[in-house]
């Protein structure tokens, strides 16, 4: 299917490796140029010289903690007057409720919510003046199934999705859409657990994990980054403009509901 955004203006944030990078792939294969971002330098080099030389887009590097005030101003730099913006930001670590204080609980709700909300502020007007707009928001299945150990992430990223159902109905009418993917469980670093970077899994130890991990998923397997990022580049496309205000589970079936 041609997604019809050949041309388009992405950014995507924490796009140098996992569901950010399986974003990122997926608009570049359809024909958008895109503004990338991660903290790690030499891993977003490498990402973005990939997706240059695989798919012949213009790529902008911009590196740093998208959650901080100047590396967003540096965002907004590289492209200005985005068509498209996928929010993605890592997820405050897993631990016990009682040991949040409330720097952390600020830096959770900062890094999860206030972040997202900043860069629609900055990119929304635009993009319903030039009459086309997409804002996919890249949170998690807890929004809806909240795991303990992460309730600080759940908690921010609900507020966010809160947040932005009023404002997806606000924009909607100049074609700018804002939906969310609620990823489940998908083959990432962060399902594999602490290691050291750049370090190879072993490969029986590897299956062994991911066997465990997804018993309970219906489908039987992990999802992967690029099939996430091709639901996000649909979302995106000019077929989903009439698709707003919408939480949409990644997830291989694992949230039950009818409804």
């Amino acid at each position: 299917m041609d997604l019809g955004i050949r041309g388009k203006k992405a950014i995507v944030c924490a796009s140098s490796k996992g569901l950010g990078k399986g974003c990122a792939v997926a608009l570049a294969e359809a024909g958008v140029d895109l503004v990338v971002n991660g903290r790690n330098v030499e891993l977003l080099a490498k990402t973005a010289q990939e997706i240059r030389e695989k798919f012949g887009v213009k790529v902008i590097e911009v590196p740093g903690d998208v959650s901080k005030p100047d590396v967003q101003k540096a965002i907004l730099a590289a492209c200005p007057d985005p068509d498209i913006l996928v929010n993605n930001n890592g997820g405050p670590p897993l631990r016990d409720f009682r040991e949040l204080d409330r720097t952390k609980i600020l830096e959770g709700v900062t890094q999860n919510m206030v972040t997202p909300i900043e860069l629609i502020q900055a990119v929304i007007d635009g993009m319903a003046r030039r009459g086309f707009g997409r804002i996919v928001n890249i949170t998690s299945l807890s929004v809806y199934v909240p795991i303990p150990g992460l309730d600080l992430s759940s908690g921010a990223r609900a507020g966010l999705t809160s947040f932005l159902a009023g404002v997806a109905r606000t924009v909607i009418d100049r074609n700018v859409t804002i939906n969310s993917l609620l990823p489940g469980k998908l083959d990432t670093d962060r399902l594999r657990g602490p290691h050291e970077a750049g370090t190879q899994e072993d490969p029986a130890a590897a299956a062994a994990r991911k066997a465990r991990i997804s018993a309970d998923v219906p489908a039987k397997r992990l999802g992967t980054p690029e099939e996430f990022g091709q639901i996000c580049a649909f979302l995106c496309s000019v077929h989903a403009g009439y698709l707003t205000g919408q939480n949409i589970p990644v997830d291989g079936g694992l949230y039950v509901s009818a409804f």
